[in-house]
């Protein structure tokens, strides 16, 4: 009972004061209007009572209006106008509903800061006109404006060109009511003098060259009568127009070359809609080159460049002042263009020290020509740590030669001087040189093998030692016998007789085979040497 006693009187007066007071803070916080509920991105007006009698708005202290993506507005009946500065914080605005509500009308610049709005829905509200200048700087894929009454006039016929032009995935079926107050289908609907304007630009030829003027005429024609106006969009260089009525002129003075291939519009508007015709303007320039910096390794070495020209500019390398013959292995690439500005490099493929030097890009077109000079290193030379080495031999560079290069063609075959790229060139001298070295060292080792054996062979045919030779006839030196020397450390000669070999430390006799010894049959004739008999000298 105490704990029960603690929470009456004055303590539950103060918690709830409490409790009030934290959700005062949060609406301050969140500042969404009444008859609303806020998130961070939405905001959603549905309940009837008390309701809303002008747009919401988030408070100063809120959340960032400009996260809010979307509104919807349901059962709002005393909810009728939409000013010019109700919807202007909302910049993110993606898709606004009013339905079911009274909305009466719509300024004429209502949505202007609302540029990324895509989805609008009135429908059902009590909508009697609706001008096409409220929406004509959107792009938006879905405009609902079923169950509005509107009024038949040349007003409104810009919805019907709308949805002839543009159709909704959803049929819409808009009625109007006439001056019997009779519901007439917006498809059928027929008013005299309400048509779509006409734009007519009478331009010379919009070729120009740089620092020159020029002067486009455009004239219109529409019932009702339209407006004229010029889109030139962003263009830079200096220009100023003129108009009377249905007719109009644009002075552009100074061409600048960064307005290339920029489109200018003449356009006319009337209620029904609008109509324009563009032409596009072309500068002709000399050649500009931007960008040329120092080579970059990736999956093949590249010297970077930007040239900008119009005509397109013919490029051409140069390398330590003799112009550079290009190959598969040496050749320009355009990477990325963009109408005058071309993107590329010049691709080295695996360059070695023989490719460091000074490299010179030349753009040159009609109108004139620029250059610019890079110094590239690639590799150090051989033995030379930082590979410097200013003294680049003629050899390498003396019979470089091309024609120049238009862009787009990246090897160029057209020059009468021969093509001797250094690239190729050292490759094929590398490879030479480890062909030779390999051949010699295969030889080299065949003839140490080959003699190797040679010696074994010898040691073991001729491995015997002795006094004395058993054949002293000059003619039978094919014998291996033939080659026994007197040995210092052998048995005595008188041991075993004059016939006889000693092997190590045994004296044997030897009788010789002629057959073995190869002997003709002039020295040996078997019918004057009886068996056991002695052999004459």
């Amino acid at each position: 009972m105490s704990s029960c006693t603690r929470w009456h009187g004055p303590a539950m007066a103060r918690l709830w004061g409490f409790c009030w007071l934290i959700v005062g803070f949060w609406r301050a916080a969140l500042a969404c209007p009444t008859s609303c509920k806020c998130s961070a991105s939405r905001i959603w007006c549905s309940d009837p009572f008390p309701g809303i009698v002008a747009f919401p708005r988030l408070e100063s202290t809120s959340a960032d209006p400009e996260n809010i993506t979307e509104i919807y507005i349901a059962n709002q009946k005393r909810l009728e106008i939409i000013n010019e500065d109700d919807i202007e914080a909302y910049v993110g605005l993606k898709n606004l509903t009013i339905v079911d509500s009274g909305l009466k009308f719509v300024a004429h610049k209502a949505f202007l800061k609302n540029s990324n709005l895509q989805h609008i829905n009135f429908t059902r509200n009590k909508l009697t006109v609706l001008s096409r200048k409220h929406f004509r700087h959107l792009d938006l894929s879905e405009l609902i404006l079923v169950g509005n009454p509107f009024t038949c006039s040349c007003d409104i016929m810009w919805i019907k060109t709308l949805q002839e032009t543009k159709p909704s995935p959803e049929t819409q079926d808009l009625y109007c009511l006439d001056e019997n107050s009779k519901n007439i289908s917006l498809a059928n609907l027929q008013i005299s003098h309400c048509g779509l304007p006409s734009a007519n630009l009478a331009a010379p030829n919009l070729t120009v060259e740089e620092g020159k003027s020029i002067t486009l005429t455009c004239s219109v024609a529409g019932d009702p009568v339209p407006n004229l106006y010029w889109d030139v969009g962003n263009l830079v260089s200096k220009h100023m127009n003129e108009t009377s009525h249905t007719q109009g002129s644009l002075r552009i003075t100074n061409i600048s070359s960064d307005d290339s291939g920029k489109q200018i519009s003449c356009v006319a508007e009337n209620l029904v809609g609008e109509d324009e015709d563009s032409v596009n303007l072309t500068v002709h320039f000399a050649p500009t080159i931007t960008f040329l910096e120092s080579p970059t390794s990736d999956h093949h070495w590249c010297i970077p460049f930007t040239v900008k020209g119009n005509p397109k500019p013919a490029l051409q390398w140069f390398y330590n002042g003799a112009i550079l013959n290009e190959s598969k292995y040496i050749c320009t690439k355009i990477h990325v263009t963009n109408h005058t500005e071309y993107h590329g490099c010049l691709q080295l493929d695996n360059p070695t020290h023989m490719n460091n030097g000074d490299y010179k890009l030349v753009a040159k077109n009609e109108y004139g020509k620029d250059e610019k000079q890079i110094s590239a290193h690639f590799m150090g030379w051989p033995g030379i740590d930082d590979g410097a080495n200013p003294n680049y031999p003629d050899v390498i560079y003396e019979d470089y030669g091309t024609a120049a290069n238009d862009i787009g063609d990246t090897t160029n075959r057209s020059n009468e001087i021969p093509s001797t790229d250094v690239a190729d060139k050292t490759g094929r001298e590398h490879l030479s040189v480890y062909a030779v070295v390999v051949i010699a060292s295969v030889v080299g080792f065949c003839l140490l093998v080959m003699l190797f054996r040679l010696k074994l062979a010898r040691h073991s045919k001729f491995g015997m030692k002795g006094p004395a030779s058993v054949i002293s006839n000059d003619d039978d030196s094919a014998s291996p016998l033939h080659h026994i020397s007197n040995g210092s450390n052998t048995p005595s000669s008188s041991e075993g007789g004059p016939d006889a070999v000693i092997i190590g430390m045994t004296k044997i006799p030897v009788i010789e085979n002629p057959q073995y010894f190869g002997i003709t049959n002039s020295q040996l004739k078997p019918d004057t040497w009886p068996r056991g008999s002695p052999k004459t000298a």
